[in-house]
């Protein structure tokens, strides 16, 4: 009877066993020059797995679990996340695996589906859900929303003359092939084209001077937040005054940040909406949260990965297992229908037929040193 005690207090109930514990795998740049990057995105992940634990746990058929998030450096390189989505499979059996890099997902969707894991893909790039993965789910909302409005406003504002720089990653890469013929279609003129390794440049002097000789209206920038801003700055301090268009993986309130504190260096550049400035039904929470825990503003890479993590784990509650992926991947729809209007930091209409969330684009720009929002056209 001892043997038999000793035995049902070891497995507990429900939320104290080995097994009930969900681990959740992350594989992503931590070091390098998208490090800064890297890091907000797993913040909201581990705000997520906090408040969940913190709270009990959740319920899937009568068992009670609890997340574990396993955390990998990539360093932003695709054979780097090919092999850490290897280890987190092999390793914890993670049903959910992110990324916030169109390299790395597109790594992983060689063998995701075979291995048996969903890919939390955080990035913008439309290619990932146009591969017919049937485990591949798009986080933020495709770029392709963002060609127009940021066209339309550099162009009327600055002229017509476009001078492109964009990082050579698979993804900085697509956003410009998507960007310049659309420029070209609305009468603009690329006048130069060049790109920029973040990972091996610092000083971008020749980069920009080259670029500059061409009397570019505007420029076409983006990528990490902090070498993105250190890009603009040095082309005001060659004595740019154009308007910049900001690919959507850089934030206008994050670049502000490690220019100085202040927009003015930026006027004129067209972005995203900072999270800061948007007013979703979960939005005040979670800026409040996050100060609070880190004493800085969130960035919407952290409010997407945060929010992404409550709807997986309604999909889990509505599918009835946290290890079918299958099931789980299926009811992703019944998770943004279910996620409490707290966790809203932003709001998803659905989720597309491909594996994409949808969503109202929010644009923003900077005038006269203030950040303002955009309408965009639906």
């Amino acid at each position: 009877m001892v043997m038999l005690l000793l035995g049902a207090c070891a497995q507990g109930s429900g939320g104290n066993s080995a097994s009930n514990v969900v681990t959740i795998g992350y594989t992503g740049p931590l070091s390098g020059a998208a490090a800064t990057y890297g890091e907000k995105t797993l913040r909201g992940l581990q705000m997520a797995v906090e408040e969940i634990n913190e709270n009990g746990g959740f319920e899937v058929n009568g068992e009670i679990y609890t997340l574990q998030l396993e955390s990998l450096d990539d360093k932003y390189l695709p054979n780097e996340t090919a092999a850490n989505a290897q280890r987190l499979v092999q390793e914890h059996q993670t049903p959910i695996i992110y990324s916030p890099h169109s390299g790395g997902i597109m790594a992983m969707q060689v063998f995701n589906e075979q291995e048996g894991f969903i890919i939390g893909g955080y990035s913008s790039e439309p290619a990932i859900t146009e591969q017919g993965n049937t485990l591949t789910v798009r986080i933020p909302p495709s770029y392709h929303g963002y060609l127009e409005p940021f066209t339309d406003y550099a162009k009327e504002r600055f002229g017509t003359r476009l001078a492109s720089i964009p990082p050579v990653t698979q993804y900085g890469q697509d956003w410009a092939n998507a960007l310049l013929p659309h420029w070209e279609s609305a009468g603009g003129e690329v006048v130069h084209k060049a790109s920029v390794d973040f990972s091996k440049d610092t000083d971008f002097f020749t980069i920009l001077t080259n670029a500059l000789e061409h009397n570019p209206d505007v420029l076409f920038i983006g990528g990490p937040s902090e070498p993105t801003a250190k890009l603009a700055q040095q082309a005001r301090e060659l004595g740019f005054e154009g308007g910049f268009i900001i690919m959507d993986q850089a934030k206008l309130d994050e670049m502000k940040t490690i220019t100085g504190g202040s927009y003015e260096l930026f006027e004129g550049a067209v972005g995203v909406t900072p999270l800061i400035y948007s007013d979703f039904p979960g939005t005040p929470q979670f800026i409040e949260k996050y100060r609070e825990k880190y004493k800085e503003d969130p960035g919407s890479e952290s409010g997407y990965h945060y929010m992404s993590l409550f709807i997986f784990v309604e999909a889990m509650k509505a599918a009835g297992t946290v290890e079918d992926v299958e099931k789980i991947y299926a009811h992703i729809q019944d998770g943004v229908e279910a996620l409490p209007e707290d966790k809203q930091v932003y709001i998803y209409e659905k989720i597309d037929e491909t594996g994409g969330f949808v969503q109202q684009m929010r644009v923003a720009a900077v005038e006269n040193g203030e950040i303002v929002q955009i309408k965009v056209d639906e």
